[in-house]
C-alpha cells in the first residue's frame, strides 16, 4: 500500500506539473497575496543518487514575483565545478497575463568565480542571471540539470525558503538504490515524507507541500530555522571526490574528517619544529606558551581564500603553509595545530557556521553541510580556548561577533565532538566613555574624550584603525554626531592580552555645538552616543522576539557651563528596566559642573512576541531622552 500511495502521489505531481502552463497572475489564490513578494507557481526538486559517485539533480521552477522586493528570488544561481557539471540550462519569463516576453539559455547566465576577491585557487564556479525585467508582476520558469560526482551533500530543500514567500505547489523527490540509506530531518514541515518504490526498485521518498502562505518578516525574529520549513539529507555510506565513508552521527563523522582530511597534513619541518621549542623556551604555562606560537604564526602567515582540492574541505599541508606563508581558513587552522604539537599542546581542528547571527550544529542531526569555516580549540583544563588563525590582529584566544556562542564540530583522533565557543554576555561587551568638555557662551564645545571598547566591542574601530590618519579622522566624524566636529588630536591602542581592551583618545573642538535663542543657551547633554533607529511598529505578530547578542554602553560627560551661566532647564531623569534591557539618563549639577550620565543595556535571548510593542517603546524612548537639550540662562 505504502509503495503504490508513493507512486500515485508522484504521477499527481508530475500531472500537476504538465498542467501547469498558465501563469497568468489573476490564477493566484487571494489567500497567498498577505504579505507575498513573490509566489511559487511550481517547482520541482528531483536528486537521484545513480552511484556513490553519480548524483543527478533536476530543477523545474515557475515563481511569480509580485514587486521589486521579490527579485532576488527571481535570480537562478548554479553553482558548478569539475565534480559538479551542468548538463543543461533553460528558462522562460513571462507578463502578468500569462503570455511568454523572453526565453535564455545557458549563454545568458553570467560565470563567475564563487568566492571573492580574496581567492588565489578556486575552481567551483557560479553561472547566474536576473531577468531584466521592471514590469510587475511577472513569472520566470526556468529547468537545470547537474550531475555531481559525490554522494555526501545534498543541499537542504527549502520550499519556503525566505520570508515574503507565498507556495501554490513544490514537490521534492529523491530516490537511490535499495542499499543506499540516508537520515533525514524534517524542520517546520507541514507534510511529513512518503515512503516507496519505482517501478526500477528504487526507493523513493518524496515530499509535497500545497498553498504555503508567506511568512511576514518581522525585525528581531529568531533564525530561519524556526520558522521556515525545510528537509536536511546526509548518507549513511559515501563517496566525494573519490574518498569513501559513512557516519550516522557526529562522532563518526568528525572521525571520519581527522582520518582522511587531516591527519596526515600536519609535519612540518624539524627546523620549524626547533625553532617553535626556541621561541617558547622557559614559558611553562601551557596557554602563554600557545599564545606566542600563536602570535608567530600570525606575524608569518596571511589569508587567502583557496576552494580547491577535495571540494575544499581538506586544507594544505602544513609544510606547504610554512613556505608558502599563506592559507584559507582550513590550512592556517592546520598549520598553527601541527606548529603547536611540536611543542606538545593538542588542539582540535573545528568546523563551524561563522556569521554574526549565531547559528549552531544541530546536535540531533548530523551532515557535512553545517559549517562554513575553520577556528581551533585548545582543549586546556577547565579553560578551554579557542583561536581565530585567519586573521594578523586578533588578540589571542578572541573570537568576536564572528563564532561566539554557538555549537561547532571538533574533529579528534577518537571522532567528532560538539563544543561550544565562549559567549560574551551584556556585560562582556562593555562600552564606556568619559569625556570632560568645555561650553562658552557662543556655543563652542571643546575638550577630550577617553573610550574604551571590551568584549565583541573590541573591533568596533578595527576598521577605523587599519586606515590611514587622515582616513581615520574623516571616519570619525561618522561616528559622533557633532555638527562642525573638527578632530584635533586622535590615538588608538590595543591591548591584547587574555581580555583585549581597544582603547580611543580624541582632542577635539565643535564650534557652534549650543545655539543661542533669547539670550539663552541650548545644546543636547548627549554630545556623543545617540541612538537614532526605532524599530518598525509590527501588528499581528508572529515569531517570537529575538536578540542575537547584548552589550552595555556607559558615557559619562562632564560640562564646564560658561561663566555667568546657569541652568535655565533641564530634562528629567529617564530610568526604564524591562526584561530585554535597561536604560538610564540622568544630569547633576555641581556649581559651574554638569554631569550627563548614560547608560544603555541590551540583553540577548528569546522573548514572548508580546514584549517586541515594548522594545518599540522602549527604543523611542531612548531616541527621544538622547535628543534631550539643556538651556542656560546668563545672570543668577
Amino acid at each position: 500500500m505504502k509503495i503504490f500511495f508513493a507512486l500515485l502521489i508522484s504521477v499527481i505531481i508530475s500531472a500537476n506539473a504538465c498542467a501547469q502552463d498558465n501563469y497568468d497572475v489573476s490564477l493566484i489564490s487571494k489567500d497567498l497575496l498577505p504579505y507575498a513578494s513573490a509566489v511559487v507557481r511550481n517547482k520541482e526538486v528531483s536528486v537521484e543518487v545513480k552511484d556513490l559517485d553519480n548524483t543527478i539533480y533536476h530543477i523545474k521552477s515557475a515563481i511569480t514575483i509580485l514587486n521589486p522586493n521579490g527579485n532576488n528570488i527571481a535570480h537562478v544561481v548554479v553553482w558548478h565545478n569539475k565534480s559538479n557539471i551542468i548538463k543543461s540550462i533553460k528558462g522562460a519569463v513571462y507578463n502578468q497575463l500569462g503570455k511568454l516576453t523572453n526565453k535564455f539559455s545557458e549563454s545568458d547566465f553570467e560565470d563567475v568565480n564563487s568566492g571573492n576577491d580574496f581567492s588565489l585557487f578556486e575552481d567551483s564556479k557560479v553561472k547566474h542571471y536576473n531577468p531584466p525585467v521592471t514590469d510587475y508582476p511577472y513569472t520566470i520558469v526556468y529547468e537545470y540539470e547537474v550531475k555531481s560526482k559525490q554522494s555526501l551533500n545534498f543541499g537542504d530543500w527549502e520550499p519556503n525558503s525566505t520570508t515574503g514567500l507565498a507556495v501554490e505547489k513544490s514537490s521534492y523527490v529523491f530516490s537511490c538504490k535499495p542499499d543506499f540509506n540516508i537520515r533525514y530531518k524534517e524542520i517546520n514541515m507541514p507534510v511529513k515524507v512518503i515512503k516507496g518504490l519505482n517501478k526500477d526498485g528504487e526507493k523513493i521518498y518524496t515530499w509535497h507541500v500545497a498553498n504555503l502562505k508567506a511568512v511576514k518578516d518581522e525585525p528581531y525574529s529568531p533564525n530561519e530555522d524556526k520558522y521556515l520549513s525545510s528537509v536536511k539529507i546526509a548518507p549513511e555510506k559515501f563517496s566525494y571526490e573519490g574518498i569513501a565513508g559513512s557516519f550516522t552521527n557526529w562522532k563518526e563523522l568528525g572521525k571520519w574528517q581527522y582520518d582522511k582530511l587531516l591527519a596526515s597534513r600536519l609535519k612540518v619541518s624539524d627546523a620549524t619544529a626547533g625553532y617553535m621549542k626556541q621561541i617558547t623556551e622557559g614559558v611553562t604555562d601551557p596557554k602563554l606558551k600557545a599564545k606566542k606560537i600563536y602570535e608567530y604564526m600570525q606575524g608569518k602567515t596571511h589569508y587567502i581564500s583557496i576552494q580547491i582540492g577535495i571540494g575544499g574541505f581538506q586544507p594544505f599541508l602544513a609544510s606547504d603553509v610554512d613556505q608558502q606563508n599563506y592559507g584559507d581558513c582550513k590550512a592556517l587552522v592546520n598549520y598553527t595545530q601541527a606548529l603547536l604539537k611540536t611543542v606538545n599542546i593538542d588542539s582540535y581542528y573545528c568546523v563551524v557556521q561563522a556569521g554574526n547571527r549565531k547559528v549552531s550544529m544541530l546536535n540531533d542531526f548530523a551532515s557535512m553541510d553545517q559549517g562554513n569555516h575553520i577556528i581551533l580549540c585548545l582543549p586546556f583544563k577547565n579553560d578551554t580556548t579557542f583561536l581565530e588563525c585567519t586573521s594578523q590582529k586578533i588578540p589571542f584566544g578572541f573570537l568576536g561577533d564572528f563564532t561566539d556562542d554557538r555549537t561547532v564540530l571538533a574533529c579528534t583522533p577518537e571522532g567528532g565532538k560538539l563544543l561550544h565557543t565562549p559567549k560574551y554576555t551584556a556585560a562582556n561587551n562593555l562600552q564606556q566613555r568619559k569625556a570632560t568638555f568645555v561650553l562658552n557662551a557662543d556655543g563652542e564645545l571643546s575638550g577630550e574624550m577617553h573610550t574604551s571598547f571590551k568584549g565583541s566591542q573590541y573591533e568596533n574601530r578595527e576598521r577605523i584603525i587599519e586606515e590611514a590618519q587622515k582616513d581615520q579622522i574623516k571616519s570619525l566624524k561618522k561616528e559622533y554626531a557633532i555638527n562642525n566636529l573638527d578632530i584635533e588630536k586622535e590615538e588608538f591602542k590595543q591591548d591584547k592580552g587574555l581580555q583585549p581592551i581597544t582603547t580611543e583618545n580624541i582632542k577635539l573642538y565643535a564650534r557652534d555645538y549650543g545655539s543661542v535663542n533669547d539670550g539663552k543657551l541650548y545644546f543636547i547633554t548627549n554630545a556623543t552616543n545617540r541612538t537614532t533607529n526605532v524599530p518598525r511598529e509590527v501588528r499581528n505578530r508572529h515569531n517570537e522576539m529575538y536578540i542575537n547578542r547584548g552589550y552595555t554602553d556607559e558615557d559619562e560627560i562632564s560640562y564646564t557651563l560658561p561663566q555667568g551661566y546657569h541652568v535655565d532647564l533641564k530634562p528629567t531623569d529617564v530610568l526604564i528596566d524591562k526584561p530585554f534591557g535597561k536604560f538610564s539618563e540622568t544630569i547633576v549639577i555641581k556649581g559651574n559642573q554638569l554631569v550627563f550620565k548614560r547608560r544603555l543595556q541590551i540583553l540577548d535571548g528569546t522573548y514572548s512576541k508580546d514584549t517586541y510593542q515594548d522594545l518599540v517603546d522602549f527604543y523611542q524612548a531612548v531616541v527621544d531622552a538622547d535628543n534631550n537639550t539643556v538651556s542656560l540662562i546668563k545672570g543668577s
